[in-house]
């Protein structure tokens, strides 16, 4: 069995074109990304899916793998999946996809999304969280919330504040982050899911998954991975960095 990351890439942004080129601390951020998820012991290849070829080949300057696929996907899962096909990976192989807006992610979070896959049969698909310390991320439609069950199951992700605390109680929160991991096997059958109605309207990928049924495993880990949205996120990004 093998192990993939595999980083969606696309050089269109509304608010930000080109931010996977963008320069942090002299590398830009999508190399950042790469060279964190090639230091992790769990993974056996790195890979880039992008649609454009800028990126493409900034990725082979620094001896990256990366590989071309199509503009015209839904989200970065569908991309995601794309790449996975083409690489020819067996159904019972683990895709790991890490956003590549994430400079800052870290070796150990690709281990942790991995785990529920081999223990719990359960699971559809995991994903991660990190225990919200700044109360500006829990109020921020930026950075998207998720709900547990007992069991560490996704309840729901949403922009908005959730749980909402009717009586003003003080309570652990979690933002969710954008590394999710799969079977192969599963990445097709999400691929082929029409896109679903709460997707559309919070803009969340993830939510296809549950709207249609399936099962996310949650796993809280004690590494932030802030996301890269705009412009000025970078001084703060490299600001961490140089701590």
């Amino acid at each position: 069995m093998k192990i993939i990351a595999i980083i969606p890439a696309r050089y269109g942004s509304t608010r930000f074109a080109g931010k996977p080129l963008a320069a942090i601390a002299g590398k830009p951020m999508i190399q950042h990304v790469y060279e964190n998820a090639t230091r992790s012991g769990k993974v056996s290849g790195v890979v880039v899916a992008t649609d454009d070829r800028r990126i493409h080949d900034a990725v082979v300057k620094f001896n990256g793998n990366a590989i071309m696929t199509s503009p015209d996907h839904r989200s970065g899962t569908d991309r995601v999946a794309e790449a996975a096909e083409k690489l020819g990976m067996h159904p019972d192989d683990i895709v790991i996809n890490v956003q590549g807006d994430q400079p800052l992610v870290h070796p150990d979070c690709f281990e942790a999304v991995v785990a529920p896959l081999l223990e719990k049969p359960a699971a559809d698909m995991s994903t991660l969280a990190f225990a919200i310390q700044d109360q500006r991320e829990f109020t921020s439609p930026k950075d998207c919330k998720v709900v547990l069950d007992q069991d560490g199951f996704a309840l729901y992700f949403s922009r908005s504040p959730i749980p909402f605390s009717r009586d003003g109680d003080h309570f652990e929160a979690y933002k969710h982050l954008g590394v999710y991991g799969y079977t192969r096997r599963f990445l097709e059958i999400f691929r082929h899911l029409p896109t679903g109605r709460l997707e559309q309207i919070e803009k969340l990928e993830q939510l296809r998954a549950l709207e249609y049924g399936h099962s996310i495993s949650v796993v809280v880990t004690p590494f932030d991975s802030p996301e890269v949205d705009l412009p000025s996120d970078i001084d703060r990004i490299e600001a961490i960095l140089r701590k």
